[in-house]
């Protein structure tokens, strides 16, 4: 008979095996951590973007909130900037700034704090961190497994799931299609676009493949999909767009609503925002981009090149030019509420499921 209590939950010691995904950016708060920590999951801090001296202080923020383990994640993308295509990217951009009314801004490169969030985490003694778009280096896993910290990777591809196993992390994500935001694929000179295996289909392809725990993550949002993920073998969930309409996340208001007011048919793959595929909801900055026939940088450059326009758009709260990512399940998306009755609305509902 399946169980809420599984191996990932002794393993990382929660009581229950939802995890809240790292999403960066702003959404997923040091609050939010916190609150899915103290309803007994495991929280995440996005930490991919945040400066090593705000990094400190918002770990320090999540362990004031709760003493239960909780994970910061970061990128371990190994690739480079490329501005070599700029002035071209720009000029597509240009009418963007003039609707949000906003002068070009000089960039010359992108931020890399990943090296030293990850020495931030080792100082900090943070319990889980968990890994986007690549793999720890080995001196980096060395480093995490002498001080007793649990590693956790996302994977899209049985490949993938199985290379994560073999460089030492505790568990895998296995990030099927339907998932919002980027896709986590680190094999990208094989899927340019990212790999797109549905998460009913990769779930127990990747279980089948490796003998660490997997946490199946991609259009999941209720009991219902906590409960046919067990069926598949996984042995936790990792939820990100039912949390991004949490109280305690940093999502912007015209972001929350648009969650809540779109439907599974309004998403898309873009690369438009970030020069890595992630999925969104469609707005106009996806669909006029798209019709330059500009092709976006690659990431990190184009990251950074648009990252004026998302700020200004959501200091104008425009959601037609803010990078709008979520998953296939939105009609499951109705309303907003604090993150520990989100949390308990899951289990109850996957309890109920699971004793028939």
């Amino acid at each position: 008979m399946l169980s809420l209590d599984t191996k990932f939950c002794r393993l990382f010691r929660i009581e229950f095996p939802i995890i809240q995904a790292g999403m960066a950016g702003g959404p997923a708060t040091a609050k939010l951590a916190a609150a899915v920590s103290e309803a007994g999951g495991l929280g995440t801090l996005g930490a991919a973007y945040l400066e090593p001296e705000v990094l400190r202080g918002e770990i320090a923020e999540v362990k004031a909130g709760t003493r239960k383990p909780f994970a910061v994640n970061i990128f371990a993308s190994k690739e480079k900037d490329d501005f070599s295509r700029l002035e071209e990217v720009q000029q597509a951009l240009a009418p963007f700034r003039k609707e949000l009314k906003i002068n070009e801004p000089n960039i010359s490169s992108s931020a890399d704090w990943s090296r030293q969030q990850f020495e931030v985490c080792l100082e900090m003694a943070v319990p889980v961190i968990s890994t986007a778009f690549g793999l720890l280096e080995v001196e980096q896993m060395q480093a995490a497994k002498a001080a007793g910290i649990k590693i956790i990777a996302m994977a899209t591809t049985v490949e993938e799931a199985k290379m994560a196993e073999q460089s030492g992390v505790d568990a895998v994500v296995a990030q099927g299609s339907e998932a919002g935001g980027h896709r986590g694929t680190f094999s990208l000179e094989n899927h340019p676009d990212g790999a797109q295996i549905g998460t009913m289909s990769l779930v127990p392809q990747i279980v089948d493949a490796i003998n660490i725990p997997v946490i199946a993550a991609g259009g999941i949002a209720d009991g219902r999909g906590l409960a046919a993920a067990l069926a598949l073998g996984a042995s936790a969930v990792q939820l990100g767009t039912r949390f991004l309409i949490a109280e305690e996340a940093g999502t912007h208001s015209a972001y929350q609503q648009k969650i809540i007011e779109s439907t599974e048919d309004q998403t898309t793959i873009t690369k438009s925002f970030s020069g890595r595929p992630a999925r969104a909801i469609q707005n106009r900055f996806i669909k006029e981009f798209e019709e330059t026939g500009t092709k976006a940088l690659p990431f990190p450059s184009h990251n950074t090149v648009t990252r004026d326009i998302r700020t200004a758009a959501a200091r104008q709260g425009n959601s037609e030019f803010l990078s709008l990512w979520a998953g296939q399940s939105l009609r499951l998306m109705d309303k907003k509420m604090p993150a520990a009755q989100m949390m308990q609305e899951i289990l109850d509902s996957a309890k109920g499921l699971l004793m028939e």
